[in-house]
């Protein structure tokens, strides 16, 4: 078996998008010889997962569990992969796919750290996962396959923002009018201060007792993709500012509305009804915003591996609506908000110095 060409990470790795990037990962040969890392909830109980591993029996790779909803979880998972590293036990870091959502229809639940669950597996966890494991990357010599270009990214962090994501996350994009979600006035902009941060973390902006139906939730799950989408942008301004991570790129990647496990809470009627319609959509209009999962992970695949001229050589705080380039909310890049959630971020999950390599953390 060849060596390793680097290290793949995905979270959320047993989804129908996850499970997708892996096959993809494990059947082309151009993929198969990097160390794939994938992030479940129970490694024990993963079966897409495996299915699409199963295909190729060259593809080193290990299946991890971690709950990003458990931030001694986080930790425990990101020191391990540090440390393999760090001993040369794996190959560093080149690629890390931010994959794994949470949506709770309104079934709203709390974390043992009491935060809102929706916001931690989607945005916290994220967080301080990406920020424990920045010291594991390759940050001189990686290199990304079918790149030709003199001095490559030598990370690529991807975010999944999918369709849904995107538009749910700005409050008044006019394709939220038909759920009627962001129709109060109190909902037009997801937060303005501390306060409201902290809201939003706890669970207390549009809580599920405040509103039992799934509108509560998709608010809820809206605002946890705004910090993701912050996150992008405040991110790569702080490691632009940081000689070790002058090659490290950030960007997002809207990989298209799927049928997949993302409505496990759903009620079955919308499952059923959700599945149908998403599967004539994509008969019907093959190009149009609904995707299979595989032809979702080519997308992410191209966006991880790739340089094209859309990209270009280096794409920094790039967000992609599948292949082509695109634009976040205002809300999004609003510089004091992006700050005061870094700060707000640091505080809540106790990232202490030493623990991150990012010269700017605080």
């Amino acid at each position: 078996m060849a060596a390793a060409k680097g290290t793949v990470i995905i979270t959320g790795a047993n989804g129908g998008l996850g499970s997708a990037i892996a096959k993809q990962l494990v059947s082309q040969p151009e993929f198969v010889n990097y160390h794939g890392i994938y992030l479940v909830r129970d490694a024990n109980s993963a079966p897409e997962l495996n299915a699409a591993l199963a295909i190729s029996s060259s593809h080193p790779h290990d299946v991890l569990s971690m709950d990003l909803t458990d931030l001694d979880s986080v930790r425990k998972t990101a020191e391990g992969v540090n440390l393999r590293v760090s001993a040369g036990n794996i190959p560093q870091i080149k690629t890390l796919i931010l994959n794994a959502a949470f949506q709770d229809f309104g079934k709203q639940t709390w974390t043992k750290d009491g935060f809102d669950t929706t916001f931690s597996a989607n945005y916290l966890g994220h967080w301080l996962l990406t920020m424990l494991l920045l010291e594991s990357m390759d940050k001189e010599s990686g290199r990304i396959p079918v790149l030709r270009v003199k001095s490559p990214p030598a990370l690529m962090i991807l975010l999944n923002l999918e369709l849904m994501a995107m538009f749910c996350s700005s409050p008044r994009d006019k394709r939220n009018e038909r759920s009627k979600a962001f129709i109060d006035e109190k909902y037009k902009t997801i937060f303005h201060d501390q306060a409201g941060v902290e809201a939003i973390a706890k669970g207390n902006w549009s809580s599920a007792q405040e509103d039992p139906s799934w509108r509560s939730g998709y608010r809820r799950y809206g605002a946890s993709k705004l910090f993701l989408i912050m996150m992008m942008h405040e991110l790569q301004h702080r490691m632009d500012q940081d000689p070790t991570f002058e090659n490290v790129c950030i960007l997002g990647v809207d990989p298209g509305t799927m049928s997949t496990s993302l409505t496990r809470h759903a009620s079955w009627v919308f499952r059923f009804i959700f599945h149908v319609i998403v599967s004539l959509l994509i008969f019907f209009m093959p190009d149009g915003p609904m995707h299979t999962t595989q032809k979702s992970a080519s997308h992410i695949l191209q966006a991880a591996f790739d340089s094209n001229q859309v990209m270009g050589q280096s794409p920094k705080d790039v967000y992609l609506d599948g292949v082509d380039l695109s634009e976040t909310s205002d809300e999004s890049g609003d510089v004091r908000k992006r700050d005061l959630l870094w700060k707000e971020s640091v505080r809540y999950t106790g990232l202490k110095k030493g623990e991150t390599v990012l010269q700017k953390w605080e």
